[in-house]
């Protein structure tokens, strides 16, 4: 199962950690697991790109398959250019990926969101 792992607020040392483990097992010869995430500072951050609409295509694409974005805003009823802005803007963040014929996918099964309630001291 592939998995892009979204999360808000998590302090940059905590994901420097993660990569310092990575790099020993590494060196050491060790497997490493792939992992796939993306950070934003803040809810607000986060907002700006998953938006209800932007949920509502991601959705929308991973139940359909590769598509064209006029096919996908076509299918959302909704203009063109407004779903080419949302599709661009979700590529940017690794979430939609574009096939070798130009359509575009979601190559997800879970996107996991972590908001922590509490930071590590």
């Amino acid at each position: 199962m592939s998995v892009l792992e979204v999360t808000v607020g998590v302090p940059i040392e905590r994901k420097m950690e993660r990569f310092g483990t990575a790099l020993q097992a590494a060196m050491e010869g060790g497997a490493i697991m792939p992992h796939f995430g993306v950070g934003f500072a803040n809810m607000a951050q986060f907002g700006d790109v998953f938006t209800p609409k932007r949920w509502e295509l991601i959705k929308a694409l991973k139940a359909a398959g590769p598509l064209s974005i006029y096919a996908l805003a076509k299918r959302l009823g909704r203009h063109y250019r407004n779903v080419h802005k949302d599709v661009s803007a979700l590529m940017e963040w690794m979430v939609i990926e574009k096939d070798a014929s130009g359509h575009i996918y979601v190559p997800w099964d879970e996107i996991d969101v972590r908001l922590p309630l509490t930071t590590a001291a």
